[in-house]
């Protein structure tokens, strides 16, 4: 049951993490910045809110495993040179750390 929830979950994030890649990607990867940015809000939340079980089957690792892509952060990275690719990772990964952080606290309250 739970593989059965993670792929129902990771059938609606993957498709996402195209469509954001698709329509907003370009020289910065802005759609996959977003992506992972929104996954990790979302998974902050989901530890905020102590999601468990099921629920975290779907969305955590489902939802948001489809979503977030630490492989395409890598060959962007990588691709966009020494210096920009850094500066891409960092703000990647600072982004994802303060949204996963506003999602836990936004669910704490």
């Amino acid at each position: 049951m739970t593989a059965l929830l993670v792929a129902l979950g990771a059938a609606v994030g993957a498709p996402l993490r195209y469509a954001l890649g698709h329509h907003f990607d370009d020289g910065w990867h802005h759609g996959t910045l977003a992506a992972n940015t929104l996954a990790s809000l979302v998974l902050g939340a989901c530890v905020g809110w102590s999601v468990g079980g099921s629920a975290l089957a779907l969305v955590g690792t489902g939802f948001c495993g489809g979503l977030s892509t630490y492989s395409s952060l890598a060959v962007q990275s990588r691709d966009l040179g020494l210096r920009r690719g850094a500066a891409y990772a960092v703000v990647t990964i600072a982004l994802g750390l303060a949204a996963c952080s506003l999602g836990y606290l936004a669910a704490r309250l």
